[in-house]
């Protein structure tokens, strides 16, 4: 059951145990701090299940955490001029962004794995639609400009196409989603790199076409008003609002749908090979696999190694610890993969490294 519609039109503010919240951070360089124990912002893509878990860690502790969903890269920037006490991203901070942090080094922590989905607005088409990276990439670089083009007919035999052009929908922000999409297409769409003259990888990047939408929810709220439009958001919004998601052919050239197993199983394999000195800055994406969804990704929570309010550093330990045993076992629930296991059990005990830390 669901616990909540994601609002398609604007960023929404989340404050714990009823704490009000204090308007748009999208275009705000300042967090109201009133009532609050914590203030974060970042990522769209993990908004659902944040949501749930600052409410229920509330509900338990009495901490009040206010987490604003204004995109990884406003989170990244809020994060680094230290106006938040955490940051939230879907794209790992770059090594030149790591240098620019006002209060020293930051950890990347892992909370949990989603996905990324092709969305579409087709009414006449009922059975999910299949498509490579490749097909993808072409459609963004407007090389593939109808739905009826013979490379998407050709993977989707049987099934009655439009004639209608494609009406391409991305991210206008500065967004992890967008980071995490466009790793994907860098490495499963040969014409996608920078080097072969394509728009390459980032948070953000010059698009060839489309039209822009504002977080997960202005993606998912521009397709679902626009006949004909394809779109890329984080799989819980296109759940929510009843949007189709295409089954995307991985690295072992199996079409997969977007699921927990499948989200799970592109991790299975990258989290084994970790090393004990790994930072956790890593990709997922189109990896090996039987049954992986190839645009998988963990989605990171931002932590100063050495957080300027001890006191507050304390608060935002103990509640990573909740995330990492109890959270994890709303994730399902919200279309999340839950973190394995072992790599949960490794950063509860990587917390002690954060300065303020003290021993549960």
């Amino acid at each position: 059951m669901r616990l909540f519609t994601i609002a398609l039109a604007t960023s929404l503010t989340v404050v714990a145990a009823a704490c009000g919240g204090g308007g748009d951070a999208a275009t705000s360089d300042s967090i109201s701090t009133s009532g609050v124990d914590l203030n974060g912002a970042g990522a769209t893509f993990p908004y659902p299940l944040y949501s749930k878990w600052v409410a229920d860690y509330a509900a338990a502790t009495g901490v009040r955490i206010n987490y604003q969903s204004i995109g990884s890269g406003g989170g990244i920037r809020q994060f680094s001029e230290g106006i938040v006490d955490f940051g939230a991203t879907d794209g790992p901070m770059s090594d030149e962004e790591m240098t620019r942090t006002r209060h020293g080094a930051a950890l990347h922590f892992p909370t949990v794995l989603g996905a990324v989905v092709m969305t579409y607005n087709l009414p006449t088409v009922t059975a999910p639609l299949r498509l490579t990276g490749e097909v993808i990439g072409d459609i963004y670089m407007k090389r593939i400009t109808k739905w009826n083009d013979a490379r998407i007919a050709a993977l989707n035999a049987g099934v009655s196409l439009p004639a209608s052009d494609i009406i391409v929908v991305h991210r206008s922000d500065g967004s992890g989603t967008t980071y995490v999409f466009t790793d994907y297409l860098n490495s499963a769409s040969p014409s996608w790199a920078l080097a072969a003259g394509g728009p390459g990888r980032g948070k953000e990047v010059n698009w060839p076409v489309g039209l822009g939408g504002q977080g997960n929810e202005g993606v998912a709220g521009q397709v679902k008003q626009t006949p004909a439009s394809l779109g890329y958001v984080e799989l819980a919004y296109a759940t929510q609002n009843n949007l189709p998601a295409a089954h995307i052919q991985n690295k072992n050239g199996e079409f997969v749908a977007p699921t927990i197993a499948s989200i799970t199983a592109a991790a299975e394999g990258v989290v084994a090979g970790l090393t004990p000195d790994t930072d956790y800055r890593i990709s997922i994406v189109n990896g090996p696999g039987a049954g992986a969804y190839p645009i998988s990704s963990f989605t990171w929570i931002l932590v100063y190694q050495n957080p300027p309010d001890a006191a507050k550093g304390k608060k935002l330990v103990d509640f990573l610890r909740w995330v990492y045993s109890t959270g994890q076992q709303s994730a399902a629930s919200l279309d999340y993969a839950p973190l394995p296991a072992a790599l949960a059990q490794r950063l509860t005990e990587r917390l002690s490294t954060v300065g303020t830390a003290t021993k549960p």
